[in-house]
């Protein structure tokens, strides 16, 4: 949540994703931050974003080197769903696949 709200770089996080995954991040952190300029347009100054907090999370797991996981993200104005599957890979986990709504 971090990297969409523009408070940390989606490349910290590319370590842990899998190139399909890293991809639709850096996406959609590219669109929120057009959605933010087009907000802040007039405005002055800059605002802290408040950090996200996990509401919840369930974790399933689907063999030893597969997990998925859901969780639900409250933020100020919204909550989010997001989902996604962890892999071992070469001795890493990676995430292989990733859905924030």
């Amino acid at each position: 949540m971090e990297a969409i709200n523009g408070s940390r770089p989606v490349q910290q996080l590319a370590r842990w994703l899998d190139p399909d995954s890293y991809d639709k991040l850096v996406h959609r952190a590219a669109l929120a931050q057009e959605h933010r300029v087009r907000r802040a347009a007039g405005r002055t100054g800059q605002r802290a974003v408040p950090a996200a907090v996990v509401r919840s999370a369930r974790v399933c797991r689907i063999s030893d080197e597969v997990y998925e996981a859901s969780l639900v993200v409250v933020e100020p104005h919204r909550a989010r769903a997001v989902a996604l599957r962890l892999e071992r890979r070469r001795g890493l986990w990676k995430v292989t696949a990733l859905e924030i709504g």
